[in-house]
Parts: structure tokens; C-alpha cells; sequence
């Protein structure tokens, strides 16, 4: 590991110029999107404070990528339901999720592009083509249901939610009160009640 290449540093300066460190030259965002398509890693750095600005740049090209015709990847429903969750009390998992999803539909994009080729001589509206949608859509609830396991391993216990939740039921109810401390049955019921309400909103997700 030792040998391992470290990212890229770019530099931006107070005209808003980009400088990429490893090849001595002035880079515009175009080409960072190039870099970010052929697996090149980098960092952006405020060239006065050497403040890591890599978030907002990369966000800045998804933004000029979504404004060019024919290349919009973010559907409408989805930039209104992820605006709604800064702030809110799920915010905290919707990274986690988000790539998650992604990291599995890269690891399976050969996949479906196989199944599009096969779809597409015969004609967009086509049968093939249908059942190739039918794959990715499947494939989707895959990814939820298998977040929705890993969602389970955030209780404070490390038990099964059943076995918490009615746990935190018995000591609300004066039984077996020493299972659990009363503020940590809270505690739980709160998270049991965060992790239902993410499971709703990924349903509606997937709805749209």
C-alpha cells in the first residue's frame, strides 16, 4: 500500500482558474469531468487556504452536465424528495444510501448494458426492451431490501428490531422494566420509528 498513487491535486484559484499540479496546466471543468469518467482521482484544494473544495466543484459539474441537452441523469421527483430530506432527521443516512445504490448499479451497468444491446435492433418499445427495464427495476428493490438489512445493524444493541422494539414496549409497560433502561427504550423506539419513516420515503422513491 505503500506504493499506492495519491490523488491529484488541483488547485483553484480566486478567478475561479483551475490548476492541475500533475501536469503543470490549466484545467477547466470539462476536463475534470473527463478525468472523473476515466477513474482519475483528484482533490480540489483553495489554492490561498488549502481549503478541500472537492464537493462543491463536483457538484458544480453535475450541475453543468444536467443544464446540456440529452444528458440530464437527475429525475425531477428525485431532486424535490432529496431537497426535502436536508434538514430532516433522516439526513444522516440518505449519503450512505445513495452510495450504496450507485456503488451497486456500477457493479452491475455491464449487465444492463448487455441487456439494452439485445433490446435496442428490435426496437425501443419492444418486448426485450421491456423486460430489459424489468431488470433494472428489480434489481432497484434489491438494492432497497438489502439496505433496509443494513439499516437494521444502527440499533444501540446490536439485536433484532423485533427484539428491541418489544423489549422497549415490556419496560413502557412497568414489565420487565430491567431489559432495558427507560431512556434507552426511547431511545430505540425513536430509531424504530426513523428507519420506518426512510422505508416509506424509499418506497415513494421508487414509486416516482
Amino acid at each position: 500500500m505503500a506504493n499506492e498513487k495519491k490523488p491529484t491535486v488541483i488547485k483553484k484559484y480566486a478567478n475561479r482558474r483551475l490548476y492541475d499540479t500533475g501536469t503543470s496546466t490549466y484545467v477547466t471543468l470539462e476536463d475534470l469531468a473527463a478525468m472523473v469518467k476515466r477513474g482519475e482521482d483528484f482533490v480540489v484544494c483553495d489554492a490561498k487556504s488549502g481549503e478541500d473544495i472537492t464537493r462543491p466543484v463536483l457538484t458544480q459539474i453535475i450541475f453543468e452536465q444536467e443544464g446540456k441537452d440529452g444528458q440530464s441523469l437527475l429525475p425531477i421527483a428525485f431532486l424535490r424528495q432529496l431537497i426535502r430530506f436536508y434538514g430532516d432527521s433522516m439526513q444522516m443516512l440518505v449519503p450512505s444510501y445513495l452510495e450504496f445504490s450507485i456503488d451497486k448499479l456500477t457493479k452491475e451497468q455491464q449487465k444492463f448494458r448487455d441487456q439494452f444491446s439485445s433490446a435496442l435492433p428490435a426496437g425501443p418499445f419492444t418486448e426485450p426492451t421491456r423486460q430489459a427495464f424489468q431488470a433494472m427495476e428489480e434489481q432497484a428493490r434489491k438494492n432497497m431490501a438489502v439496505f433496509r438489512q443494513a439499516l437494521t445493524m444502527f440499533n444501540p444493541f446490536g439485536l433484532p428490531a423485533e427484539t428491541v422494539s418489544n423489549a422497549a414496549v415490556s419496560s413502557v409497560d412497568g414489565h420487565e422494566a430491567s431489559a432495558v433502561p427507560s431512556k434507552e427504550a426511547g431511545d430505540v423506539a425513536e430509531l424504530k420509528r426513523q428507519l420506518d419513516e426512510l422505508n416509506k420515503r424509499i418506497d415513494n422513491l421508487s414509486k416516482d
